[in-house]
C-alpha cells in the first residue's frame, strides 16, 4: 500500500477508535444514569429501543444519501451531533437537571446519527485503499472496533466511578476528535450520483442485493445464523445459575468473545485469508454454532471462556470475508445503500437475537435454549452451502468478481435458467 494511502487510512482508524470508544463510554454511562434515576430494568430495556427504532426508520435513507453526497461530511455530521447529545447529557449531571424524557430524547438523537455514521463510515475503506488491500484494511478496522468493544465499557465505568459528569464530557471530547480526524481525510474517490429522491432509489438497495446470489447470500447468512446464536443475552443467568462465579465471572464472559475477535482480526490485518474463501466463510461459521454448544454445555468457567473465544474468532472471519465481498461486489455509486441495507441486517439480527435467546430460553429452559442456538447456526450454514453454491465456490478475495462480472453471470444464470424477467431488469 502506497505511503500516503497508509497515513490516510491510520487517521481513519484513529476516527473510528475515538467515535467507538465514546460510543461505548456513552452507553455505560446513559444505562447507570438511568438505573441510578429509576432503578427499573424496563427503562434501562428502553434504551436499546430507542436506539434501535432510528436504525431500522432511516435506513433507506440513510443509504440514499451517502451516495449522493461527501460521505467523510456525513460522518463529521453525526459525529458532531453525536458530541453535543454527550455535552448536554454533561451539563445536566453537572447542574442537576437531567430528566428521563431528555435523557430519552438524547438518545433517539444520538442514535439517529449513529444509524447514519455507522453505515456511512464502512463505505470509507474501498475509498482509502486500493482494491488489492481491501481485505486487509477491513481486518484492521474491524480489530479496531473490537478494541473498543473492549476498552471503552471499561473505561466508562472507571470514569464514571469518578464522575458522572466526567465521563459524558470525555465521551463528548472523543467524538470531537473523531470530527477532527474524519474531516482531515482527504478521499481518493467521491460518490459521483446525484440521483433524485425516489421510491425507487430509497428500494434500488434492496434491489441491487436481491439480485446478486454472491451479496444476498452473504447479508443472509449473517442475518440467520446470528440471529439463532445470539446467547449473550443470557451470559448473566450463566454466570450466577450455571457457573456460579457471580458478577467477576459475567465481566469475563462478556469480554471473552471481543477478546477471541481482536486476536482473530490482527491475525487477519497481518497475514490475509488465503485458500478457499466461500468454504473458509462456511466453515467459521460451522465453528461458531459447535462453540455456541460447548458453550452452552460447559460447567467449566475455564473452557466457557475459550468457547467464547472461539466464538468471537470464528465470527471474526467471517465478519472480514462476509465485509469484504460486499464491499468488492458493490460499485462505489450504489456502496452506500447497500451498506445500510447490510448494516440493518446486522443489527437487526443483534438485536432480534437477543430476543430469540430470552424467548426460547423462557420456553425450553437456558441452557437447551443456546443449544438450540448454536445448532440452529450449524443448520444454517449447511443449507445456505446449498441455496448459495456462487458464495461457497469463491476461492478467494482477489478472484471475486467485479460488480460488472457479478452482473454478467447472474445474466448468464437467468438467461440459461429461462427467466426472463429477472434477465430483462440485470441489463
Amino acid at each position: 500500500m502506497p505511503e500516503a494511502d497508509i497515513r490516510r487510512f491510520i487517521r481513519f482508524l484513529m476516527a473510528r477508535i475515538a467515535s467507538s470508544l465514546s460510543f461505548q463510554m456513552l452507553s455505560v454511562a446513559v444505562g447507570w444514569q438511568i438505573y441510578r434515576q429509576t432503578g427499573s430494568a424496563f427503562a434501562l430495556g428502553l434504551v436499546g429501543l430507542c436506539q434501535f427504532l432510528p436504525m431500522v426508520a432511516l435506513t433507506l435513507l440513510v443509504g440514499h444519501l451517502a451516495d449522493r453526497f461527501d460521505r467523510r461530511r456525513i460522518v463529521a455530521i453525526c459525529m458532531g451531533v453525536e458530541a453535543v447529545c454527550a455535552g448536554v447529557l454533561a451539563l445536566g449531571v453537572f447542574t442537576h437537571h437531567l430528566s428521563l424524557p431528555l435523557i430519552y430524547l438524547l438518545i433517539v438523537l444520538g442514535g439517529s446519527a449513529r444509524a447514519f455514521e455507522s453505515p456511512t463510515m464502512a463505505t470509507l475503506i474501498p475509498a482509502l485503499v486500493p482494491r488489492g488491500d481491501l481485505a486487509r484494511a477491513t481486518a484492521w478496522s474491524s480489530s479496531s472496533n473490537q478494541t473498543a468493544q473492549i476498552l471503552g465499557p471499561a473505561l466508562g465505568g472507571v470514569v464514571y466511578a469518578v464522575s458522572a459528569g466526567a465521563a459524558f464530557a470525555g465521551s463528548a471530547l472523543l467524538f470531537l476528535t473523531g470530527l477532527l480526524l474524519i474531516t482531515s481525510l482527504r478521499l481518493a474517490r467521491r460518490p459521483t450520483s446525484r440521483q433524485p429522491v425516489t421510491l425507487a432509489s430509497l428500494f434500488s438497495g434492496i434491489h441491487f442485493i436481491v439480485r446478486r446470489p454472491v451479496i444476498f447470500g452473504t447479508i443472509s447468512l449473517d442475518l440467520f445464523a446470528v440471529l439463532l446464536g445470539g446467547a449473550t443475552a443470557l451470559l448473566p443467568i450463566f454466570a450466577d445459575h450455571i457457573l456460579k462465579t457471580g458478577p467477576w465471572g459475567l465481566g469475563l464472559l462478556r469480554s471473552a468473545p471481543a477478546i477471541g475477535a481482536l486476536c482473530m482480526s490482527v491475525c487477519l490485518a497481518r497475514r490475509p485469508l488465503a485458500g478457499p474463501i466461500g468454504r473458509i466463510l462456511f466453515g467459521s461459521l460451522l465453528l461458531f454454532g459447535t462453540a455456541t454448544v460447548v458453550f452452552a454445555l460447559s460447567r467449566s468457567i475455564v473452557l466457557s471462556l475459550v468457547a467464547l473465544m472461539v466464538l468471537g474468532a470464528s465470527d471474526a472471519v467471517s465478519v472480514v470475508v462476509r465485509t469484504t465481498l460486499v464491499q468488492l461486489q458493490t460499485p462505489d455509486d450504489m456502496l452506500g445503500r447497500v451498506s445500510a441495507v447490510n448494516m440493518l441486517f446486522i443489527g437487526t439480527s443483534n438485536q432480534l437475537g437477543e430476543f430469540e435467546s430470552g424467548t426460547t430460553a423462557a420456553w425450553f429452559g437456558t441452557v437447551p435454549a443456546v443449544v438450540i442456538g448454536g445448532i440452529g447456526t450449524i443448520l444454517v450454514s449447511l443449507l445456505w452451502m446449498k441455496l448459495f453454491p456462487a458464495l461457497r465456490d469463491i476461492r478467494s478475495l482477489e478472484a471475486a468478481p467485479t460488480p460488472a462480472e457479478a452482473d454478467t453471470q447472474a445474466l448468464k444464470q437467468a438467461e440459461a435458467g429461462a427467466d426472463p424477467t429477472r434477465a430483462q431488469a440485470i441489463r
